[in-house]
């Protein structure tokens, strides 16, 4: 039997809200992923017209990825760590700054079973959206989704990401 969406119903109808509501506001977005390391942007190409709106994905999972293709200092990830809502509006903001797009949004997070500390247990997801031309405090948030599984941390991460792409 062929599946009519490669991810979850949830996913697939909210990334085609992200395209419908970007095509409409004529927004171009880039996305900056570590812990879901391109489900995002899988979501977003699984919908026909997303060519109009995803203009690049960056998966950066390790260290050296975000500093050579985000350009993301090395004293933010030796001070904050990889995970904290500095790194990822870096990365945001490293995104936009090598894209045509008119908003970035990053994650990076624990998504385990392992890497997790008592500071940054896993589940432990940050993400930020920087959108151009804006001024002002960077967005960020932290958040702390249940240490269920691995696949459960980056779907709720994935949910949440999209969510910060709707206009």
């Amino acid at each position: 039997m062929p599946l009519e969406a490669l991810l979850p119903d949830d996913i697939d109808a909210l990334a085609k809200r992200v395209i419908k509501g970007n095509t409409e506001a004529g927004r171009k977005i880039v996305l900056a992923e570590s812990c879901t390391g391109g489900l995002v942007a899988a979501a977003l190409t699984e919908i026909p017209g997303s060519s109009a709106v995803l203009d690049r994905g960056f998966v950066t999972y390790s260290n050296e990825a975000k500093i050579e293709s985000l350009g993301v200092p090395l004293d933010i990830i030796e001070t904050f760590g990889a995970v904290s809502i500095a790194c990822a509006w870096a990365m945001a903001k490293g995104a936009l700054e090598r894209s045509q797009a008119n908003v970035a949004v990053a994650i990076s997070g624990v998504a385990g079973p392992g890497g997790g500390t008592d500071l940054k247990p896993v589940g432990t997801v940050v993400f930020a959206r920087v959108v151009r031309g804006e001024e002002g405090e960077p967005e960020g948030e932290l958040k702390r989704f249940e240490p269920t599984s691995r696949a459960d941390i980056r779907r709720e991460a994935t949910i949440c990401a999209l969510e910060l792409l709707l206009p």
